[in-house]
């Protein structure tokens, strides 16, 4: 689960996802794209979570079992189970190193594909869990949904599995937007996607502009976008407006022939992707060097390739850090707090461990030095603070 903690202060607002600029919406798309919008066989749908579900119908994988990490959202393991498929859960460490040893002893005569999470931009051992997958005759499923625009080693996340899943809406400042790319054809024939309600992807829009208006306005802009928001609803109530949020818990069938809007993929399109990746790199490198001496860093390191979709910051109370974060007005996400209730949170002490601590900061690329030492600062006066408490409980 991703629950997000927005309280508003005197501050100006710093958003935990990129934001739609005015200007972005009459952008002209870039003479190249990047992968996977170069990917010769992909097809683009709202959620990422739809990929899921098409993907599991595609390798027939039905009624037989899919080696699923234990580290996990929740609604990819929501959108297996209505597609037939069992999951069964093996171990990711405490800085999401996947136990490959486990993977290949949970390996069954019902299993049928291996499911790999890449965390927040950092790439997991895709090499040899293609190696287990082509070894025990089995499909491998990249889940790239935190890790648009990263590579291994000059390769693309998502271009090794059988399958590769995307959730753009996370990196870029669209309102909506999955893929699912393949590596060769099969006989599967995904249907005809239906344009999402326009009332939908024009109230997504106008959320983001005003989360933008209020990141460079203050004040000013949080006014304007309480005013907004108060007769927007008012308006939604009145003509029934269908919104049809992303960032949602759970999976919903009814959703599944949704595409992406036209403006969505013309937004998408026109975005300056390297220079995202450079901005989220320089953003992450600015909050490791102020923060790791007192949060040891998940990663010490930033390895070439990788697009961060934030910092990982490992806090003792996680929701009093939430709230003091937001008070400055700062917004952060309590990254996949909560197991699936398919799997035993007793038998993964690490990564309830992780849902418990790790705590998502900002390091997107609509924020700048200044932004991002107002980051540094305020959560450097909250783990000195709890440092602080922790060794005066200690003497007492």
């Amino acid at each position: 689960m991703e629950s997000v903690i927005h309280k508003r202060g005197p501050a100006a607002f710093i958003p935990a996802l990129p934001t739609l600029w005015p200007s972005m919406l009459f952008s002209r798309g870039q003479a190249s794209q990047p992968f996977p919008f170069d990917a010769s066989l992909v097809y683009f749908s709202y959620f990422a979570r739809n990929s899921v579900w098409f993907a599991t119908k595609m390798l027939e994988l039905e009624g037989n079992e899919v080696l699923v990490p234990a580290y996990h959202h929740g609604v990819e393991i929501e959108a297996l189970v209505d597609a037939g498929a069992m999951p069964r859960f093996y171990r990711v460490g405490p800085r999401w190193n996947v136990d490959l040893g486990d993977v290949e002893r949970k390996i069954g005569p019902r299993t049928r594909a291996l499911y790999l999470t890449h965390y927040a931009g950092f790439p997991g051992p895709v090499e040899e869990m293609r190696d287990l997958a082509d070894r025990h005759g089995l499909a491998l499923i990249e889940d790239c949904a935190l890790s648009l625009l990263s590579s291994d080693g000059g390769r693309p996340l998502g271009a090794t599995g059988d399958v590769g899943i995307f959730c753009l809406y996370k990196t870029l400042p669209v309102p909506h937007g999955g893929a699912l790319v393949m590596r060769a054809r099969r006989n599967f024939s995904l249907p005809r996607f239906s344009s999402p309600p326009w009332a939908s992807t024009v109230n997504l829009l106008a959320s983001s502009l005003l989360q933008n208006l209020e990141m460079r306005s203050g004040t000013v802009g949080r006014w304007l976008r309480r005013v907004a928001r108060k007769f927007g609803r008012r308006a939604a109530d009145a003509t029934g407006m269908v919104r049809i949020a992303t960032g949602t818990q759970h999976f919903n069938r009814d959703h599944l022939d949704l595409g992406m809007s036209p403006t969505a993929m013309r937004i998408a399109r026109a975005q300056d992707c390297p220079g995202i990746v450079a901005a989220r790199r320089r953003n992450y490198f600015y909050l490791l060097g102020r923060l790791r001496d007192l949060s040891p860093p998940l990663f010490s390191e930033l390895p070439t390739g990788v697009c961060p979709l934030f910092y990982p910051l490992a806090v003792s109370n996680k929701q009093e850090a939430m709230q003091r974060l937001a008070a400055s007005g700062i917004q952060t996400v309590d990254f996949w707090r909560d197991f699936h209730p398919a799997c035993d949170a007793a038998q993964f002490p690490e990564v309830a461990k992780l849902r418990r601590t790790l705590l998502e900061l900002p390091c997107h690329q609509d924020l700048g030095a200044e932004q991002m030492g107002r980051i540094a600062a305020a959560v450097r006066e909250v783990l000195l603070r709890d440092k602080y408490f922790s060794v005066s409980r200690a003497r007492l």
